[in-house]
């Protein structure tokens, strides 16, 4: 029992890391219909700077927000410099990013180099945390604090897309550009700001993450890949689809990685092809 509790406990704080980067993932091609595949390049890169500047400093909070603008900088000049270029050219979008994620790789491989760095958190966020006492079970109190800011974080972008005005421009400029421009809204200024909050929040993850796990080369093409499956598992552009998305996925991983080691990886891909043979749109997807 101590065991199972403990493996589910790892399967939804991993699920709340996969959310943390799906999120980004979502607004940009789930809602904004724009193919970035480096977005799992942003999630590295963020992880990077946000290492270097809480080494730089000695805070880590410094280093969190430091990986989620610096990501959100970069978002915004790879969404007026490449993608407004390329809009609705869906072919072109895939091809450039694939090319841009590669570069980015080789880049960052030569800045840091092929070790793994580690993250050190604040004191407070050190050491377990007892959450029952039969049977006793003890918990890291970081992953438990990571797993309550995704919760933050998906209900804070479950509001701003569905109960604001900017959440409304957001949709409205996704189903019809041209009337929301005819209104007297500048929609490109909009697509960029939406850009930068989904590469902010993968360069967010990828300080989070780093804490938790670690960061090494490779870790972008894993993080984009579920990001993926968890934005097909829930349906583009839903947040409530990629936290499901996220939780069968991240569960699926662990209790395979337990109990059955040698074909726990299919679990993930089995989960998708059955979303997909039901239910192409996804659990939560509106269909087309």
């Amino acid at each position: 029992m101590k065991l199972f509790i403990l493996t589910v406990m790892n399967g939804m704080t991993l699920a709340a890391l996969y959310f943390l980067v799906a999120s980004g993932f979502t607004l940009v091609f789930g809602l904004m219909r724009n193919v970035n595949l480096a977005h799992g390049s942003l999630y590295l890169l963020g992880a990077y700077v946000g290492f270097d500047i809480a080494d730089w400093t000695g805070s880590w909070f410094l280093g969190v927000a430091g990986g989620f603008l610096g990501m959100a900088v970069v978002g915004a000049i790879l969404q007026v410099a490449i993608f407004r270029r390329m809009q609705g050219q869906d072919l072109r979008q895939t091809l450039v990013t694939i090319g841009l994620s590669i570069v980015m790789a080789d880049l960052m491989l030569a800045v840091w180099g092929g070790q793994t760095y580690q993250f050190d958190p604040p004191a407070w966020l050190s050491g377990p945390t007892q959450l029952m006492t039969a049977p006793v079970v003890k918990y890291p109190t970081y992953r438990l604090v990571l797993f309550g800011s995704a919760i933050v974080i998906g209900v804070g972008l479950w509001l701003l897309l569905n109960k604001t005005r900017i959440g409304m421009m957001i949709r409205a400029g996704v189903d019809d550009r041209g009337m929301l421009a005819a209104s007297g809204v500048n929609v490109q200024r909009i697509f960029t700001i939406t850009f930068a909050l989904g590469a902010g929040l993968a360069g967010f993850a990828g300080v989070v993450g780093g804490t938790a796990l670690s960061i090494a080369p490779g870790e972008d093409t894993r993080y984009l890949l579920a990001s993926l499956v968890v934005v097909i598992v829930g349906g583009m552009g839903s947040v409530t689809g990629a936290a499901i998305g996220a939780i069968l996925i991240g569960l699926a991983e662990q209790l395979g990685l337990v109990y059955s080691p040698t074909y726990g990886v299919v679990y993930t891909f089995l989960i998708m092809v059955v979303v997909l043979a039901f239910r192409p749109q996804g659990i939560m997807g509106k269909a087309a």
